[in-house]
């Protein structure tokens, strides 16, 4: 019986899939565990930037993504960001009437 305290990292690996090459390898680079100096301060900049997002460049889509970057590195907000990442691709394979992900 798997432990409930385990993280799922399914979603992740799948949205690293999707992602084209040298995009993944900077995401994988940024998830590196010594990686943490960039992680968190770029985390922390792309949600202020996110609270902004009527502003042009700036978007709401910079929230999830620093949710994303700041998970790697904050423990309590790991395994609801990764369930809300595997929620939203749920959503999105119903939406676009696929049975499950690649």
């Amino acid at each position: 019986m798997a432990d409930p305290d385990t993280i799922d990292e399914r979603p992740m690996r799948r949205l690293l899939a999707g992602l084209p090459g040298p995009v993944r390898r900077g995401v994988e680079w940024l998830r590196r565990p010594g990686a943490g100096w960039v992680r968190i301060p770029l985390g922390v900049a792309l949600i202020l930037g996110g609270l902004v997002g009527f502003l042009p460049i700036l978007g709401f889509w910079m929230l999830p993504l620093g949710a994303l970057l700041l998970a790697e590195d904050v423990p309590f907000l790991k395994k609801p960001t990764l369930r809300a990442l595997g929620a939203v691709q749920g959503w999105w394979d119903r939406r676009r009437g696929r049975a499950g992900g690649p």
